[in-house]
């Protein structure tokens, strides 16, 4: 079981839980409420429901004829010059070439989705006393994969999506909910310390992943794990950067 969401801003989780049920902290249980009768029940229910559809068109980006806002997104095949990744170049290297475009990129009247890759220059890993070891190296990658859903509203599979215990075959250690980051944004975190900043604003959903590599100086050699004076590499400590540039994405997404 993964634990509850917390709240999570770009210097780290913060100290506000965030509750699960749901995913709306305002919404109360229904036990309790008490009924009402006749005329005042009807009236109750109606400004009910127009709250409810008032929610869904400003709140969701949902437009008058059922289908989600695009809020100014735009995810065409060239989207993946929105990965410029200001912030991950400064903590972990630049990158080593320019945005590779996947091949699984969809352009059809109800989605456009693009996925794309940025690997960084390797580095040589130092020990606890910043000497070279043993020529190990260590690289990252950053994966981006942006939505645009015209036809229908992709939220309920995102807030679903959010709850998983696995992902390709990797356990999700926490989920951490980021304020202020589009409609709904979350921080997942994995097992082998890879990390997914997952968002959704109107019809746009956009997550950007940073996973890291370590391989020995000579992969015949038989070494099957890091010598003694190795540090692995500490991916939390770029979280913060993950959800600098996942905002960056955004942006540019909107602009392009």
């Amino acid at each position: 079981m993964i634990s509850e969401p917390e709240l999570v801003g770009e210097d780290g989780p913060g100290s506000s839980p965030d509750a699960v049920s749901g995913f709306d902290a305002e919404q109360g249980p229904a036990a309790g409420r008490r009924r009402w009768h006749g005329a005042l029940w009807g009236a109750a229910g109606a400004l009910t429901a127009s709250a409810v559809w008032a929610a869904a068109v400003f709140g969701y980006g949902i437009g008058g004829d059922g289908k989600p806002d695009s809020r100014g997104y735009r995810v065409e095949s060239d989207s993946c010059a929105a990965m410029e990744l200001k912030a991950l170049s400064k903590a972990v290297g630049r990158p080593a070439a320019e945005p590779a475009t996947e091949l699984d990129g969809i352009e059809h009247p109800a989605l456009h989705r693009i996925s794309c890759t940025v690997d960084f220059t390797a580095a040589v890993l130092r020990g606890p006393d910043g000497k070279e070891a043993s020529d190990w190296s260590v690289g990252y990658q950053a994966s981006l994969t942006a939505e645009l859903h015209k036809e229908t509203d992709p939220r309920p599979e995102f807030e679903a999506n959010s709850t998983l215990t696995e992902i390709d075959g990797t356990g999700v250690d926490r989920v951490e909910r980021v304020p202020d980051l589009g409609d709904l944004g979350y921080l997942l975190i994995l097992e082998d310390e890879s990390m997914s900043v997952r968002v959704i604003e109107g019809g746009a959903v956009v997550t950007l992943t940073l996973s890291s590599w370590v391989s020995p100086p000579d992969i015949d050699a038989g070494k099957d794990g890091l010598p003694d004076v190795v540090d692995r590499p500490e991916m939390l400590a770029y979280q913060g950067d993950l959800v600098s540039d996942t905002r960056a994405v955004m942006k540019a997404l909107r602009t392009g």
